[in-house]
């Protein structure tokens, strides 16, 4: 019996339909967007949609801690005067003085990815299943693992930067010299001492980030409950009833590994529209004559860390790579903290040693 046609990838892939698709699943399976620590902002949005390698983000910070005016009711302050150019001609006169708002200028960056894939690839395992779906599902699965590399990126550029300008006061590191258990791996004292770097705003904090080493320890130590996701189909992990996010990609050096817990929209996130964000290439003399075809996907991001400002200079057009180039995004000098109090970031970090 004769096989059928075969389907290529351009016999399925509608670019104008593919693009967003992808964008929709990435979304979807990215637990960093469903836990709430990267929150899509359309501002952000816009701004993708605009020129420019980087976008000034101003925001407002939080008033002063100033004492306040104690009220008064004496003759000479109630009267009415006479003002010239806003000042009374009484000097007499205690007025008070009104306070000013302060304001910070965070700065995004703009990232700008691609990838290919050859129909050998896509298309081999097709049978049987709706082929879009089947080469969405890949697609997408591989921009949400970059998605969340560049996220562990972003992140380890944010640490180092404080490590070397704010006394690490992100930080809280029970690692120690050597290994000693119960003492130097992770624990629910060492996560709450984490925590209290944010002061009476701990409970801000309200998902958790760690490898999978650490998520072993945390398991062997009963410290995991289960509930299931709002349709009944995934058991999602917690701890203190924060959402637990596993990843290998986390950072590690030996035995020592980071924990990271974050606030919600700790992580502000664009997306914008390349060019062309999707295409067919067709090679026909590729394979001696037998021809392939090759898949192209682009995205554009911007992953920010609220509250702070990306300095890193020199870097491409595409954007700081993930951790090697000109100013990536992993570099202690690509980032610099603007909002002026340690409690407005919704981040803190855990540093253990595992056996």
């Amino acid at each position: 019996m004769a096989a059928g046609p075969l389907t290529q990838v351009s016999d399925i892939v509608v670019p104008r339909i593919f693009t967003p698709y992808i964008q929709q699943l990435t979304e979807e399976k990215a637990r960093l967007v469903q836990s709430g620590i990267m929150t899509r902002n359309p501002l952000l949005d816009g701004l993708l949609a605009g020129g420019g390698k980087t976008f000034d983000v101003p925001s407002f910070r939080d008033l002063d801690n100033d004492a306040e005016n104690v009220s008064g009711d004496a003759a000479a302050d109630i009267q009415v005067a006479s003002f010239e150019n806003g000042t009374p001609l009484d000097a007499n006169r205690q007025d008070a003085v009104p306070k000013k708002i302060q304001t910070a200028t965070e700065v995004a960056v703009r990232l700008i990815r691609n990838q290919s894939w050859s129909s050998a690839d896509l298309a081999a395992d097709l049978a049987g299943t709706d082929p879009l779906s089947a080469i969405a599902g890949r697609v997408s699965y591989y921009w949400t693992r970059r998605l969340q590399a560049a996220f562990v990126s972003t992140m380890n550029g944010v640490i180092a930067d404080n490590t070397a300008n704010n006394a690490g006061d992100y930080t809280h590191s029970v690692a120690g010299a050597a290994y000693s258990a119960g003492v130097t791996d992770f624990s629910a004292e060492a996560f709450l001492d984490a925590t209290l770097t944010m002061g009476d705003s701990m409970e801000d904090l309200v998902a958790v980030m760690v490898h999978s080493v650490v998520y072993n320890r945390m398991q062997k130590n009963n410290l995991i409950d289960f509930i299931p996701d709002a349709r009944g189909e995934v058991n999602i992990p917690t701890f203190l009833g924060r959402e637990v996010i596993v990843d290998d990609g986390m950072p590690r050096s030996g035995n020592v590994y980071d924990t990271w817990i974050f606030g919600r929209g700790a992580i502000a996130y664009g997306v914008g529209s390349p060019k062309v964000a999707t295409e067919v290439h067709r090679m026909p003399l590729a394979g001696n004559g037998g021809g392939e075809e090759v898949l192209t996907n682009r995205v554009m991001w911007t992953i920010h860390p609220t509250g702070h400002a990306y300095v890193g200079s020199g870097s491409p057009n595409g954007g700081p790579a993930n951790t090697t180039g000109t100013a990536p995004l992993n570099a202690a000098a690509s980032w610099d903290r603007v909002y002026s109090e340690r409690k407005q970031i919704k981040f803190a970090r855990l540093v253990t040693r595992e056996a």
